[in-house]
This record gives structure tokens, sequence and C-alpha cells, in this order.
């Protein structure tokens, strides 16, 4: 049976998690507030849409499963994320840019779904499987856990390094984020270490009880 088919809620639980993640950036950087700055800031990034296909896959038991719906529902996402931003653009004062009529859609809105939508559909299915196997014990398993951090670290350090004239808000977000990242990054691999000696501990102690 085809995994769309087969289980409707969890296909319509993660497609409306595209959705959200896609309208989140755009909708509070529709306000000045220094939260909805900080919020547009996190989901106008690229690793919020890769830790949303993460966690696809680790919900999912299939493989198959979680490379689809991570791929569909990034592309739902893409699209929401272009809608909404054509619906309702950033024009400061009511300014209608040259060359433009007013109330009319943007024209790069089209080619920015087709482009977007593609590379996150693309994309998406090896960030759900990566997901699905960050199940796994061992050095495999944590090392596809430490993607999305990973992700998150760099993206934000190449940003606090290339966009020095950003908002306040918007550095420190970043800053927060990457110092937060960091330390999942950190933890992930003292639990993995913890349990990797807590079950030779295990192992010792049962060939010593054997021996007995």
């Amino acid at each position: 049976m085809h995994p769309l088919r087969a289980r409707p809620a969890p296909v319509a639980l993660s497609l409306g998690a595209g959705l959200v993640l896609g309208l989140a950036g755009p909708v509070a950087g529709k306000s000045d507030s220094a939260v909805c700055v900080a919020l547009s800031a996190v989901f106008s990034g690229g690793w919020p849409w890769a830790g949303y296909a993460f966690a696809v896959g680790w919900l999912r038991r299939s493989r198959i499963e979680s490379a689809l719906l991570a791929s569909v529902g990034l592309a739902v996402a893409v699209v929401a994320y272009y809608m909404f931003k054509d619906v309702s653009p950033a024009i400061p004062d009511g300014a209608v840019p040259a060359g433009t009529v007013a109330g009319a859609s943007g024209g790069g809105v089209p080619s920015g779904v087709v482009a977007w939508g593609t590379a996150a559909f693309v994309l998406g299915a090896p960030l759900g499987l990566l997901g699905n196997l960050a199940r796994m014990a061992g050095a495999g398993g944590l090392a596809c856990r430490l993607v999305v951090p990973l992700v998150a670290l760099f993206e934000t350090s190449l940003r606090l390094h290339t966009e020095v004239a950003a908002d306040p808000v918007v550095v420190l977000t970043w800053k927060v984020t990457r110092f937060a990242v960091g330390l999942v990054a950190l933890a992930l691999v003292g639990h993995a270490v913890r349990s990797r000696w807590r079950g030779r501990r295990a192992r010792v102690r049962s060939d010593e009880v054997v021996r007995s």
C-alpha cells in the first residue's frame, strides 16, 4: 500500500507542520516586536527546515515513508512561504516598488516556488532518512543525530561573520541559537559516550557472573 494512503493521520500532521513551518517566518516578520523579529530570524533560516525534515523521519518507522513525507512536507512549507509573501508583501509605508502595479502579485513568486520547492523536495528525502536512521545505537546513529545541530552551528556562525549590519535582535538570536545548539551537540555526544560506557560495564559484569 502507498505510504501516503496507509496512515492518513500522520500524513496530515506532517503536512500541517510543514504548512506552519512555511508560514512561521513571514507571519512573525509582520511585527516589529523583539519576539517576532527573533522568531522571524529563526524560522527564515535553513536549519529549522532541516530540523523539520529530520523530525518527520525520526517519528516514522518506515524509511520510505520518512523520506517521502519529509520531502512533501518541505515542499508544502516552501509553497506556503512564498504564497504568504505574495499575498502580504513587505512594502514599507504603503509604497509600491517601481515597475509594479499596486495589488499585483510579485513576479518572482512562481520561480521561487519552483526553484526552492524542487530543492526542498530533493533535500527533504535524505534529511528524513537521516532522522529515521538517527534512532540507531552506536556511532552511526550519533552521526545522524548531530546533523541538524551542526547545520545550525554552521549557518549561525556564517551569518554572524557575513551579516555584521543585521538588526541587534537578530544578531542576539543567532548568538543564542549557536550557543544552544552547541550545548545540544555536546549533550548528544556525552549521552552516546555514557551509554557506550554503561554498555561495556554491563557486558563485563555479565561475563564475570558467567565465569563465577
